[in-house]
């Protein structure tokens, strides 16, 4: 696609880059954030993205006087856009967390505040980039803070929205559909596609359009249950990682990357991988009740922190890769036959 569309990203300010952008109704090129294929720059109207403002406004109370505070960086679509609509708002982007009145952070980088200590009560928490656990909101909620959570892309913008995974619902004038599987969106905040061909974007007649993430919608709650492909086989049984990192998440109330592992006999072994290492026995001992025979990691390890993404997210590949190479040592049952029997 041939574009005359503002590189945002290459200006000296982003951000005004964008608001001049739309104040001359032009396009602009932003970058998805490469989780699961590599970065692509996507075109959309300025307007696009400043259509929605009014809506998060309200969702989120981001307007004069308050304080947003950014720590990840303008690179990722999420960031460079809660930024705008900061600046737009009337709102101050701040360098750091002290006297702020909001956030916008991923769920990684949601559990290292709350590790390190960071004051966060009062402060309204907008997460996104991955799936927020209804434990790290608790977590956060403990802390004082207001949490709400959207699910989107940046082909898409928004898709969904609420407190945290388990309740998410349809954005304002966003229209969902599951289709085999698949979540399909319509919405007047949808991007035009990439410059460069490709990618998994991809429209219908209808004005529908998906990035190929795979979901369910039961009573207006969108479950989203990631991309197509995310499984282990082992044994000939195709276990969803997804639904195994579900029940591990519930068990543990910590989060959890669910992998497979090669396995010269079975293929692939499932393995799960924690930063809580007190979370990873507990679940390790009650994991029986909560999984089918095949679902049930076979390899457990532990790391001290998540490997991460330029945008922020939980890098999912270099986790996989980092237990396939060896590099990380399974953690073993706490003491010979102590869980004879279990993964």
């Amino acid at each position: 696609m041939r574009s005359d569309a503002v590189d945002v990203l290459g200006a000296t300010d982003p951000v005004a880059a964008a608001l001049a952008a739309y104040a001359d109704g032009r396009r602009i090129s932003v970058r998805t954030s490469g989780t699961t294929t590599r970065p692509r720059a996507v075109v959309r109207t300025a307007a696009s993205w400043v259509d929605s403002f009014p809506t998060v406004s309200r969702l989120t109370g981001i307007g004069p006087g308050s304080r947003v505070w950014l720590p990840g960086p303008l690179t990722a679509s999420m960031n460079l856009f809660a930024a705008v609509h900061a600046r737009f708002a009337g709102a101050d982007v701040v360098p750091s967390p002290s006297g702020a009145t909001h956030a916008c952070l991923t769920p990684t980088a949601l559990i290292g505040v709350l590790s390190d200590g960071v004051d966060v009560a009062g402060m309204h928490l907008v997460i996104a980039g991955d799936r927020l656990g209804r434990p790290l909101a608790r977590r956060a909620a403990a802390a004082g803070a207001r949490t709400c959570h959207y699910y989107g892309a940046a082909e898409l913008s928004f898709v969904a929205w609420g407190s945290d995974e388990e309740d998410l619902r349809a954005f304002p004038g966003v229209e969902l559909q599951i289709r085999d599987g698949v979540i399909w969106v319509r919405s007047p905040y949808l991007s035009q596609g990439y410059l460069a061909p490709g990618g998994p974007f991809s429209t219908t007649p209808d004005g529908f359009a998906t990035v190929g993430d795979r979901g369910r919608l039961t009573g207006g709650v969108l479950s989203v249950t990631g991309r197509g492909g995310e499984a282990v086989l082992t044994g000939g049984a195709t276990v969803l990682v997804d639904d195994v990192e579900q029940a591990l998440r519930r068990v543990a109330g910590a989060e959890v990357v669910v992998v497979g592992v090669a396995h010269p006999r079975l293929g692939q072994l499932v393995a799960a991988v924690f930063t809580d290492y007190a979370a990873l026995t507990a679940t390790r001992t009650a994991v029986k009740a909560e999984l089918a025979p095949a679902q049930r990691p076979r390899r457990w390890f532990h790391v001290p922190s998540w490997p991460t993404t330029a945008g922020g997210k939980v890098d999912r590949a270099a986790i996989a890769e980092l237990a396939a190479s060896g590099r990380l040592t399974p953690v073993p049952r706490a003491a010979p036959g102590s869980d004879r029997g279990a993964p």
